[in-house]
């Protein structure tokens, strides 16, 4: 079983990604939330480009990535769920949540310290929000996320069953929860108790400050509002709100080569933001 998971692993994953990318492209094609002024063509292929040198990072760091350390932790005997004895359903569910809330807390502690907020801020700095912007994080965050990611995985003893779980639920409420689609007010409010949704999210990339660090969860809802950071909608509203930061506004900032020097450069301007 565990052989066999491992193995079929990056069908599984690249399955569920190429038909959650589809379909929410051509959602943003049926009912666009907001008017984009930066066209698909100018951003997609650098979104896109990232999303390939961070699967061959994560690839070459990790070979085994999180599914291979619940596995080894598994035969090791390692973590909560593999010394204390509890029903394999509960042990999926919780480790999904915990995995889940542990994302959430890197989430804050990429926006807080400084130098962690300049790996994370090519997150923030796409100047138009769509499904490709839930892809659009630079590598070596992407290798710090892996590292927590492993040790928590780890210090739980998740089961396999359940960080795969919780890996594609997380690629695919990130697609999700960044795309440019409309949803009925009443069935976006209900639907924002069980998961991020894109109105709840979008809040997360307004150029404000307070705003920007709001509403971080990414799959589960709960936590906004359990710790105080939750933000029901952008003070502008979400035709008028601007996306992004401060700091890159230029078109040439979309390029990978620009998004891939981010962290190394100083911001042009407003350089006082959060210790730079």
């Amino acid at each position: 079983m565990s052989d066999s998971l491992l193995a079929h692993e990056p069908m599984i994953r690249g399955g569920a990604f190429a038909f959650v990318l589809l379909a929410m492209a051509l959602w943003e094609v049926v009912a666009r939330r907001r008017p984009q002024r930066i066209r698909r063509r100018q951003r997609w292929p650098s979104n896109l480009a990232i999303v390939v040198l961070d699967t061959l990072a994560v690839r070459l760091f990790f070979p085994l990535a999180a599914l291979g350390a619940a596995l080894v932790a598994a035969e090791q005997g390692w973590g909560l769920f593999n010394l204390v004895a509890v029903p394999g359903w509960l042990a999926i569910v919780a480790s999904v949540v915990a995995l889940d809330l542990a994302i959430y807390f890197q989430h804050r502690l990429f926006h807080a310290v400084p130098w962690l907020w300049r790996l994370h801020r090519m997150h923030h700095a796409d100047l138009e929000f769509d499904v490709t912007t839930g892809l659009r994080f630079h590598p070596l965050e992407i290798l710090l996320s892996m590292g927590i990611k492993l040790a928590v995985v780890t210090a739980l003893g998740a089961p396999a069953v359940a960080v795969l779980l919780f890996e594609v639920l997380l690629n695919a409420t990130s697609m999700f929860n960044h795309g440019n689609v409309r949803l009925p007010v009443r069935i976006d409010r209900w639907l924002r108790l069980i998961v991020v949704t894109p109105d709840m999210h979008r809040v997360h990339h307004s150029i404000i400050r307070q705003e920007t660090d709001s509403n971080f969860g990414f799959n589960l809802p709960w936590w906004d509002r359990l710790f105080g950071t939750y933000r029901d909608q952008p003070s502008a509203g979400h035709l008028g709100m601007t996306i992004g930061i401060e700091d890159f506004r230029e078109a040439d900032d979309l390029r990978l080569d620009r998004m891939l020097l981010q962290p190394f450069v100083n911001p042009p301007r407003n350089s006082k933001r959060r210790g730079l």
